[in-house]
């Protein structure tokens, strides 16, 4: 609070410096005997000049009143802003302390805003309030999901009867999720529909449907699709709600979940909400759907299971019922049956021998093993026996209607058609033919028929037929032929072949096991396995394997080394297979005992033949990494540069090449012929010629390079001599850069050159030759055409071996094309050079899939 303001300071100061001019005037006055007045006041100032600077004093006093007033002011204002910010922080602290205290009572959904970006506390605090309140919120939710978890497993428990359970499942899951519908539905396996089990809330429900198939409607589609449907786009003929504060209103959210069990569809939920379903909700119902899922299927076994007992119980009971009216039956029949065979005891012995004799007739017709036709000359069928149903599965009317002739081959047509001829143009011969015959059933059988001509006998009046069905007499003569030819291949076979049953007891054994036994094998039949002179090991390998097989029935088939004699081992590969009789039981094992040892020696040498021949390589890829440039050398002379270099093989025919002479650096793209070793050996011979044309002091230009590479290479391949048959050689990018000059120079064989600048592409092609070959008769040496460009800050240039445009692969295993190589750097060309090199890896990965590389791939970008 101000006691005085500037102003009053400043008259105030000025007064007080008025009392020593005064008090000068009145005692010079009082000297020089002078009156207080204007005049003596002039007087004095002209004798003593002294007073003149005295008065100058209360002018002195007012400015040092209004300077220390000043800065005292300026302290003051100071003072206050102090005293503010000191009052702003404690009121900061006190906030952030209460704010603190609210987190530390749980309180995680207080608001608290930062009073500046310097309150490092507050943002702490209101960080550690937002994990603490995420982490309350998960911990809520798990919380919530295992007490509706708890409260649904309690109820699953204390109920067994399928409608009750569905219904009590249903208002427990809509009473904890907040719905206001719900309908639980259980899929009937035998129609395969949902039917529904229990609903929830619905006021009308002759408006729902009792069943809904698989795939209609939006449950039948969940069910379908083994999947939730969540929808907050109701459909037009969905139920609406209806409620005394809501009124009637469509839902605003649906969720229908299918219940599965090991991938069996068991029912489903539907749930209407006049709220959207949350996240949490939703994962909280898939659960339970799940559990329930479980419950109800186990339900459903258990209630089969019980009907299907109760079922067995009323059948026993019911048997025993009829047993006991059958038997008073039979009794009541038996006492009847003696009262009429003695009033029609000669009537019924007259009708049993009719009857007797008709039935023989027919049961032998039925069940003879022939089937009898009759034809009259026309070959018009007129009589066919009943046994024609047992033997080819049609009735009489069937074979009437055509079925006789309809289902023979055109084959067999002919031979029935010869033996009609026959039998009519010599008719006391009889004719058998065999033929095929395709049966109601479409199983084809083998028919063997013989004919008679019997037209002038008055009781047949026509052709007769005897038809017997031989297909099993076909198949076993089959077997018999094929048993003959096995036989005779395991009796010639080299390896060991035995058959032994459950028991261990041999029941054949092919000559190859005298070698091993030195007995004879027709000696070892209904011998045990370990009495046949095989070894232990073998004998061992033999029973474990047949009691694999015991409890497997399925075939065995394994490498096992056996000892034959001291310090002499053999390798054999055996298979084990199950026979089986008719009714599908094991009866027999078929062991086959194989000796591979000699190829497993091979196949050792073999592979000691590639290890040396891989470890030779390995040292011949550590040479070819030592002599070329790796990519840290090349960043040393162009820092923004990538090199993507991917050898199909080992070692690589496609090579980096650098050299640094003078202001001059030489980079190369270098594609020799072929790949792997060959290619590498190629590789060296470039690499070092290169070199010794840079080590001469003359300043080359690239092309200049390729030209003397191309007879450097004729000559150390002797393509130039007469005879020359080497005709292999390489393709080249090569590039001389000057950064003194900025000058980037190019020659190229068979290869180009993309230059990028201001977002357009440039392509130079190499000259159309490659390096090295045997020279033509007649045609002109290449000359390697050489380019000059001037070059520009952030110009990018990019140059490559054909191995990344020649790959195939992509979804139609086609080839990468150069036209990708420019879509790539086009569409990224402010991208820094090592995102590049990432760029292109990654795409040449995916191009590549599963397609094998076909070449070494080599691609070196450099920015400016």
């Amino acid at each position: 609070m101000k006691v005085f303001d500037k102003k009053q300071v400043v008259i105030f100061s000025v007064l007080i410096g008025f009392i020593f001019p005064l008090f000068a005037w009145i005692v010079e006055l009082s000297r020089l005997n002078l009156g207080f007045g204007f005049s003596s006041i002039q007087q004095i100032h002209a004798s003593s000049p002294v007073l003149i600077i005295l008065d100058l004093i209360p002018l002195i006093f007012g400015l040092a009143g209004y300077f220390i007033y000043t800065f005292l002011e300026k302290k003051q204002q100071e003072a206050d802003k102090i005293h503010n910010i000191l009052n702003s922080q404690t009121q900061n602290i006190n906030k952030v302390a209460t704010f603190a205290e609210e987190i530390g009572n749980g309180r995680y959904d207080i608001e608290f805003e930062i009073s500046d970006d310097s309150d490092t506390l507050g943002k702490t605090l209101q960080n550690l309030r937002d994990k603490l309140y995420d982490n309350n919120q998960k911990e809520s939710l798990q919380n919530w999901e295992m007490r509706g978890k708890d409260q649904i497993g309690q109820i699953l428990r204390l109920h067994n009867d399928v409608n009750l359970l569905s219904y009590e499942v249903l208002e427990a899951l809509i009473k904890y999720i907040d719905v206001v519908q719900g309908v639980f539905y259980i899929y009937d396996d035998e129609s395969n529909v949902l039917r529904i089990s229990a609903s929830y809330a619905y006021n009308r429900k002759k408006y729902l449907k009792d069943e809904v198939r698989i795939g209609e409607g939006l449950v039948g589609q969940a069910a379908i699709e083994k999947d939730i449907i969540h929808r907050t786009e109701i459909p037009e003929y969905y139920l609406s709600i209806t409620s005394g504060i809501l009124g009637e209103k469509k839902p605003d959210s649906l969720l229908i979940v299918p219940l599965f069990m090991e991938e069996k569809l068991q029912g489903a939920f539907e749930f209407a909400s006049v709220k959207e379903f949350k996240p949490h909700e939703i994962a909280f119902v898939k659960e339970i759907a799940e559990i329930v899922a479980r419950t109800f299927y186990n339900l459903k076994i258990t209630e089969k299971t019980e009907r299907l007992l109760h079922e067995s119980q009323e059948m026993t009971q019911e048997l025993k019922e009829n047993e006991e009216e059958l038997r008073q039956n039979a009794e009541e029949m038996r006492l009847t049956q003696e009262e009429l065979e003695k009033t029609n005891t000669h009537l019924e012995e007259k009708v049993e021998e009719v009857n007797q004799s008709q039935k023989r007739l027919y049961s032998l017709l039925e069940n003879a093993s022939e089937l009898i036709t009759i034809y009259d000359a026309e070959k018009k069928l007129k009589y066919v026996s009943p046994s024609v149903h047992n033997i080819l599965g049609y009735n009489e009317e069937e074979m009437f209607s055509g079925k006789d002739f309809d289902r023979i081959n055109k084959k067999g047509q002919t031979i029935i058609n010869k033996m009609f001829e026959d039998l009519l143009a010599t008719p006391v011969d009889s004719q058998k033919i065999q033929y095929t015959y395709l049966n109601k059933h479409g199983a084809i059988m083998f028919l063997e028929t013989t004919g008679r001509n019997l037209l002038d006998d008055p009781a047949i009046n026509g052709l007769i037929l005897n038809t017997s069905d031989i297909t099993e007499r076909k198949r076993a003569e089959k077997e018999q032929r094929m048993r003959g030819q096995m036989q005779t291949l395991s009796d010639n076979s080299p390896d060991i072949i035995l058959r032994i049953d459950l028991s261990r007891i041999v029941f054949y054994a092919n000559p190859a096991i005298e070698s091993y036994t030195g007995g004879k094998a027709e000696e070892f039949n209904k011998k045990h396995i370990s009495e046949v002179g095989l070894s232990e090991d073998m004998v061992e390998t033999i029973d474990n394997i047949a009691e694999d097989i015991k409890k497997s029935k399925e075939k065995i088939q394994k490498e096992i080394t056996f000892s034959i004699a001291e310090d002499n081992k053999i390798i054999m590969a055996l298979n084990a297979i199950p026979e089986f009789s008719e009714e599908g039981r094991l009866e027999t094992i078929l062991f086959i005992f194989h000796d591979i040892t000699a190829l497993k020696k091979i196949e050792e040498e073999v592979k000691e033949k590639n290890a040396k021949i891989t470890d030779s390589i390995n040292y011949a890829f550590r040479l070819q990494n030592a002599i070329l440039p790796s990519q840290k050398l090349i960043k040393q002379s162009f820092p923004d540069s990538f090199m993507f270099y991917l050898p199909r093989d080992i070692v690589s025919g496609d090579f980096p090449w650098m050299y640094e002479k003078d202001d001059d650096v030489y980079i190369a793209a270098i594609d020799c012929t072929g790949h792997g070793v060959p290619g590498a050996m190629l590789s060296l011979i470039g690499y070092f010629i290169m070199n010794q044309i840079l080590s001469q002091p003359t300043v080359l230009s690239p092309g200049e390079i390729l030209t003397q590479l191309h007879k450097g290479v004729q000559q150390t391949l002797r393509q130039d001599k007469e005879g020359a048959s080497a005709r292999d050689g390489m393709d080249v990018a090569l590039c001389k850069v000057n950064y003194k000059e900025m000058e980037l120079q190019f020659s190229g064989a068979h290869r180009p050159l993309y230059l990028v600048r201001d977002g357009e592409l440039i392509e130079t092609k190499g000259t159309r030759s490659a390096i090295g070959g045997i020279p033509k008769e007649g045609k002109p040496e290449p000359n390697f055409e050489n380019h000059v460009f001037k070059l520009q800050k952030n110009d990018c240039i990019y140059f490559f071996s054909d191995g990344l445009p020649d790959q195939f692969g992509g979804p139609e295993g086609r080839k990468y094309f150069p036209k990708r190589i420019k879509n790539h750097i086009l569409e990224n060309k402010d991208m820094p050079m090592n995102q590049m090199y990432n760029l292109f890896k990654k795409d040449y990965q995916q191009w590549l899939g599963d397609e094998v590389p076909i070449d070494d791939v080599l691609l070196i970008g450099i920015r400016f």
